[in-house]
């Protein structure tokens, strides 16, 4: 099939080179040029893990293509898929001028039926506008163009995107109930044949249902997370270990394990920003989603909690003191730094006069220009802020080690060489990677996220007498 997707950011990178590679003929468009110079040069803008090889397989065959002209683009295409970022405005609800700035693209070129898929994370309603903006352009052209606008939301965790993608839990499709709709409906089935052999893995539905699927996953997601960080702070209060308690709640298979761990909060592009969409629509609707505005309220106060430890461990004045910091992207296997609980930290240690040495694997390139951006005005702080190329780097002379990102590479840590740089022992670790046991068993001073403050591990295990915590350091 001959298919364009507009926007070569995360989502419309992944899907056009996934599309590409089972055989499609792929154009990415963007008006970005400096993008797609990036990528017709070999580049990738973004990190995700498999995705340059593919993108580099299929450019090759021939199947993938890159341009900044809309007219080649978008004549003669079976469907165009709209992935383009929709950023929060001011009150929160999502900026969709982008997306309808597309929609009014694809309306000046198509000239036989289309299928117009919205990919990109949308509000309720959206496709009637998509519909509307192409409409429009159709009719100042005098075409009668025939087409159809989808919604296909798409669920990709940045860091198993190509697995997402490729092997699918659900593939949702929004789609109206006239002919248009059904001529979209049978193209959908075609473009998605490939990843849907074994079992039938499409959920078709109504537009504003699709739409509103994707807000839904998202909100029940950060939810379990706020959930989890809310109880580990009480686990902390009354004695509690909210690993152990994780893994006794999620054994119940109502429940499962997962996004059920306790940490120092959540970011990135998706959960942050489509939470304050959905409590928006529903303060258009004149209805208050009470559970959600907790849910931020609580990540918020969570991308607070490391900073709360280290203050009452050395006090608010922290001039003088250096931090050495593991993890800056918002999660592992990417490199996005949209809403990282690091931003928040780093920034409160340098307002308090804090130095601060920073690695990570991938996202120091991003977290420069983060941090240039949230520290403009603020050159003092910027020149106490450093980043570095190995990991034990930041622990020179640092008078404690910050861990806020999960990287696999952060699990196993030569402890002794780790102590030997550091200023004095003293771990502060806002993933739970290591048991508190083992870590005071290795001298280490160990503060983590509802769990036994340090040195009261080996005073909490005796208690737990057989039910202790396994004396393995690395989860």
């Amino acid at each position: 099939m001959n298919v364009t997707i507009i926007g070569c950011g995360y989502v419309g990178l992944v899907t056009a080179a996934c599309l590409a590679d089972v055989g499609n003929d792929v154009c990415c468009y963007d008006v970005d040029q400096d993008k797609i110079g990036i990528l017709e040069s070999g580049g990738i803008p973004i990190h995700e893990p498999g995705l340059h090889e593919i993108v580099a397989r299929n450019k090759a065959a021939g199947r993938l293509s890159f341009t900044t002209d809309p007219r080649r683009a978008m004549t003669q295409r079976e469907a165009i898929f709209i992935a383009v970022g929709t950023p929060s405005g001011e009150d929160g609800s999502a900026d969709l001028q982008y997306v309808l700035a597309a929609a009014a693209e694809i309306g000046r070129h198509i000239e036989g039926f289309t299928v117009v898929v919205d990919k990109s994370t949308v509000p309720v309603g959206t496709a009637r506008r998509v519909h509307e903006a192409v409409a429009e352009q159709l009719a100042q052209r005098g075409v009668d163009a025939m087409f159809s606008v989808v919604s296909n939301p798409e669920f990709l965790k940045e860091g198993a995107a190509i697995e997402d993608f490729t092997r699918p839990e659900r593939i949702v499709v929004g789609c109206d109930e006239d002919v248009p709709g059904e001529h979209a409906r049978e193209t959908m089935k075609r473009l998605y044949a490939p990843f849907n052999r074994n079992r039938d893995r499409m959920l078709f539905m109504d537009v504003r249902s699709a739409e509103f699927t994707k807000y839904a996953a998202n909100a029940m997601l950060a939810t379990r997370i706020s959930f989890m960080n809310e109880l580990a702070n009480l686990a902390e209060r009354v004695g509690a270990d909210i690993e152990a308690v994780r893994r006794g709640i999620g054994s119940d298979p109502r429940i499962g394990y997962h996004f059920l761990y306790a940490g120092c909060g959540y970011g990135g592009s998706c959960f942050p920003k489509d939470v304050r969409a959905l409590m928006q629509t529903a303060q258009e609707q004149g209805q208050t989603l009470r559970i959600l505005d907790a849910v931020s309220e609580v990540n918020a106060v969570q991308k607070q909690v490391l900073v709360n430890k280290i203050v009452a461990r050395f006090g608010q004045d922290l001039s003088g003191r250096l931090f050495g910091v593991w993890g800056l992207a918002f999660k592992p296997g990417t490199d996005d730094m949209r809403e990282a609980p690091s931003r928040v930290l780093i920034a409160a240690l340098l307002e308090r006069g804090a130095r601060v040495v920073a690695f990570d694997p991938v996202a120091l390139k991003e977290a420069q220009r983060a941090f240039a951006a949230d520290l403009r005005g603020e050159p003092e702080a910027l020149g106490r802020l450093t980043f570095v190329e190995d990991q034990m780097d930041v622990a020179a002379n640092a008078d404690a080690l910050v861990i806020m990102t999960e990287w696999k590479a952060f699990k196993s840590p030569d402890f002794d060489s780790l102590k030997s740089r550091l200023k004095q022992p003293i771990v502060f670790d806002g993933r739970n990677l290591y048991e508190p046991l083992a870590m005071d068993e290795l001298g280490i001073e160990y503060y983590s996220i509802g769990r036994p403050g340090a040195g009261t591990a080996r005073a909490a295990d005796d208690t737990l007498g057989t039910l202790g915590r396994p004396a393995a350091v690395s989860l």
